[in-house]
């Protein structure tokens, strides 16, 4: 009995450990594991998986081992030996996509992935997993990965990323997937008008019909990702920019104090862009969304309302 507690304790590889992350997240936060790991969690499991690969000493065998999960997950519905089974094979599937998501923050890792196949493999098996949690990690994987690295967003493109991820920001039946997915299109953002066109529609659209999910996004940096999108040249897209800045305003203490930053300069360029606006009867209801901003954020501070409608 003892030994078998050791053996428990002290995992000998990748797949051991993820179970006993499966085991002692069910313990503490219940059956499903549709939320993020904890960072007592992640940590732990990160000084876990620090253990075992000792003898690997690579981050790049740790990567594998953890495509090697994938691989055996399968990532489509299929015949399982018991649904207890098929519990725990999904749950060590979460941890391996949250763990090659943080060894990804580093430009090098994600770059080996692509090389090594764990992008394809993500994109063929996780991003069509029956599992909205296997999903949406693997929409995160993808955004962790395609974020400031050109090399990999052409690569995520050329095999056909795009198209599923917009699948899913659209239809998905899981706010959550639905939230990553969006994410995971605008670390791929490029000088594609049209890309960024129907990716700021869907962010409007979904923060409209799901303004629950505010939170999730602005813990993405998103006011500061439109913002800068919005000093881009000016496009018709940027009504939706605007509308889904508005969305994140409302009700909400963080995206106000997100868009009062003075780093961001968003009051003069309200200001300015109220001015270019005026008089062009195409552009009304971006005009519309410029002075709703500008006054649920701006309001008071400063008595001048040059540039604004009175």
């Amino acid at each position: 009995m003892a030994e078998d507690q050791r053996n428990r304790r002290h995992p000998q590889n990748l797949q051991g450990v993820l179970r006993l992350a499966v085991e002692a997240g069910s313990a503490a936060d219940g059956p499903a594991l549709s939320e993020p790991m904890s960072e007592e969690r992640k940590e732990w499991l990160k000084g876990a998986l620090a253990e075992v690969a000792k003898g690997q000493n690579s981050e790049v065998e740790q990567m594998k081992e953890c495509m090697r999960v994938l691989l055996r997950d399968g990532g489509c519905a299929r015949g399982r030996e018991g649904e207890e089974e098929g519990e725990d094979e999904e749950g060590e599937t979460e941890g391996a996509l949250e763990f090659l998501s943080e060894l990804c923050e580093n430009l090098d890792n994600a770059r080996d992935l692509m090389t090594l196949g764990g992008l394809d493999l993500c994109m063929s098996q996780c991003l069509n997993h029956p599992q909205g949690s296997v999903r949406w990690r693997g929409a995160q994987l993808i955004a962790s990965c395609a974020q400031n690295m050109p090399e990999v967003q052409c690569h995520l493109l050329s095999k056909g990323a795009l198209p599923k991820l917009l699948q899913l920001t659209d239809s998905d039946p899981h706010p959550t997937v639905r939230v990553k997915a969006l994410y995971a299109v605008s670390c791929m953002q490029s000088d594609n008008e049209k890309l960024r066109t129907k990716s700021s529609f869907l962010l409007l659209n979904l923060l409209t019909v799901h303004p629950e999910h505010k939170d999730t996004v602005l813990s993405m940096g998103m006011v500061q990702q439109l913002v800068s999108v919005l000093r881009t040249p000016h496009s018709s897209f940027h009504e939706h920019v605007l509308g889904a800045l508005c969305c994140l305003v409302e009700e909400s203490p963080l995206g106000l104090r997100d868009c009062q930053s003075l780093t961001l300069g968003l009051e003069e360029m309200l200001n300015q862009r109220a001015k270019d606006l005026q008089g062009r009867e195409e552009c009304q209801e971006e005009l519309e969304f410029c002075k709703r901003l500008r006054s649920a954020c701006f309001c008071g501070r400063q008595p001048d309302d040059s540039g604004m409608d009175r």
